[in-house]
C-alpha cells in the first residue's frame, strides 16, 4: 500500500512541477525567439559549442524547457568565474541539477516506502534540495579558488608590466608580454583579453570584460585606475607602481590575517581530538590504581 501511495504522489507532483517550470520559463524563451528573429541575417558570433543556446533540438530543447533562463545565466556566470574547467559544460551542469535530485527523490521514496516516518521525509526533502544545488556548489568552489589565485598573482604581474613600461615599452606591449610569457591562471585571462583586442574589441570594453569575467575586486580597481589614467593622461607607469605597491601591502595584510586566525581554528580540534586522549594517558593509570586499591 505505501508503494502505491508514493507512486500516486509522484504521478501528481511531477507533471505539476514540469508544467510550472514550463510556464515560468516560457517568457524568457519567447524573448529569445524574438531576439533571434530581429537579428536574423546579421553577422554575429555563433553560440559557444556545448552551451545551452547551441542545442535547440533533441535533449538540448528538452533542457531549455525544463531550465529557467535565470538559472542558465547564473550557471554561465559561474562558469566564467571558474575559468570554464574541462568537463564542466553548461549542458552537463544543468542536466546534473535535474538528474541528481530525481535520483535522490527515487531512492528516498523507496526508503520511505519501506519505513515511512516524518523525520525521514524531511531528510529526503533536504537531500533533494542539496542535490539540486550540488553542481553549483562545486562550481562556486572552483571559482573561489581561481579568484584567490588571481589575487595572489596580480601584484607580481603588475611588477612585470611596470618594469616593461619603464624599460620603454608601451602599456599595450607590456600587457601583451605579460600575457604571452606567463604560465599562471591570470596569464590565461590576460591572453584571453589580448585575443579580444586582436579581434578588434575596444580596449576599455576588453578590460571591463576581464574584470567582469574574473570578478576579482583588486583587479577591478586596477582596471578602473588604468581607464581613468587613459582618460586624463596620467602616466601609466605611475599607476602601475602605485597599484603594485598597494596590492603587495594588501597581500601581506591578508597573510597576517590568516595567520592570526590559525589559533582560533586549532582550538576546536585541540579540544575534541587531542585533549581527551591526553587526559586518558595522564589520568588513566591513576584511575586504574585507585580502582584496584578500592577493590
Amino acid at each position: 500500500m505505501p508503494v502505491l501511495v508514493w507512486a500516486a504522489v509522484a504521478a501528481l507532483i511531477l507533471p505539476l512541477a514540469v508544467g510550472a517550470q514550463f510556464a515560468l520559463t516560457r517568457p524568457g524563451r519567447a524573448a529569445a525567439v524574438v531576439r533571434e528573429n530581429l537579428t536574423h541575417g546579421l553577422v554575429a558570433p555563433g553560440p559557444e559549442e556545448g552551451t545551452l543556446e547551441a542545442r535547440r533540438t533533441g535533449s538540448g530543447a528538452l533542457l531549455r524547457t525544463l531550465t529557467a533562463e535565470s538559472v542558465a545565466r547564473r550557471v554561465r556566470r559561474m562558469l566564467d568565474v571558474a575559468g570554464r574547467p574541462s568537463g564542466f559544460t553548461m549542458t552537463r551542469l544543468l542536466w546534473a541539477k535535474l538528474w541528481l535530485p530525481a535520483v535522490v527523490a527515487l531512492l528516498g521514496g523507496w526508503w520511505q516506502a519501506e519505513a515511512p516516518s516524518a523525520p525521514g521525509a524531511l531528510a529526503v526533502l533536504a537531500g533533494v534540495v542539496l542535490a539540486h544545488h550540488l553542481p553549483e556548489a562545486v562550481l562556486w568552489s572552483r571559482g573561489q579558488e581561481r579568484q584567490e589565485q588571481i589575487g595572489r598573482e596580480l601584484p607580481d604581474v603588475l611588477d612585470q608590466m611596470m618594469i616593461a613600461v619603464e624599460a620603454g615599452l608601451g602599456f599595450d606591449a607590456a600587457f601583451a608580454r605579460a600575457a604571452s610569457t606567463g604560465r599562471s591562471v591570470f596569464a590565461e585571462e590576460l591572453l584571453h583579453t589580448q585575443h579580444d583586442l586582436a579581434a578588434g574589441r575596444p580596449r576599455r570594453a576588453a578590460y571591463d570584460a576581464l574584470a567582469a569575467r574574473t570578478r576579482v575586486p583588486d583587479l577591478k580597481r586596477f582596471i578602473g585606475a588604468v581607464n581613468q589614467a587613459e582618460t586624463y593622461g596620467v602616466p601609466v607607469a605611475d599607476v602601475l607602481r602605485v597599484q603594485a605597491d598597494e596590492l603587495r601591502v594588501k597581500r601581506r595584510q591578508r597573510a597576517e590575517e590568516q595567520a592570526m586566525k590559525v589559533p582560533v581554528k586549532v582550538t576546536f580540534p585541540l579540544m575534541v581530538c587531542i585533549l581527551p586522549a591526553l587526559l586518558i594517558v595522564l589520568l588513566g593509570p591513576a584511575a586504574l590504581g585507585l580502582l584496584d586499591s578500592l577493590g
